[in-house]
């Protein structure tokens, strides 16, 4: 069974639900549906996955950065 109730947004984020809909017609409640659905990452990060990023935000931490000029040169990109 399904439930209406009604809640309070500013309009200029009713303007923003509006331009995300995908036809006229489309209604806010299928809006919201879809952006809660991407918001929401069922597949929690794996050990490696966190190690990884926790390796990376150190190496930033103490400037260990490759520029992009050179990364863009190592693969080829122009």
């Amino acid at each position: 069974m399904q439930v209406a109730t009604s809640i309070y947004i500013r309009e200029d984020l009713k303007d923003q639900l509006k331009s995300l809909k995908q036809h006229p017609k489309e209604s806010y409640n299928d809006v919201i549906e879809r952006l809660v659905t991407l918001a929401v990452d069922e597949e929690p990060l794996s050990e490696d996955a966190i190690r990884g990023l926790e390796e990376a935000l150190e190496e930033i931490r103490h400037g260990q950065l490759i520029p992009e000029s050179k990364i863009m040169k190592k693969y080829g990109v122009k």
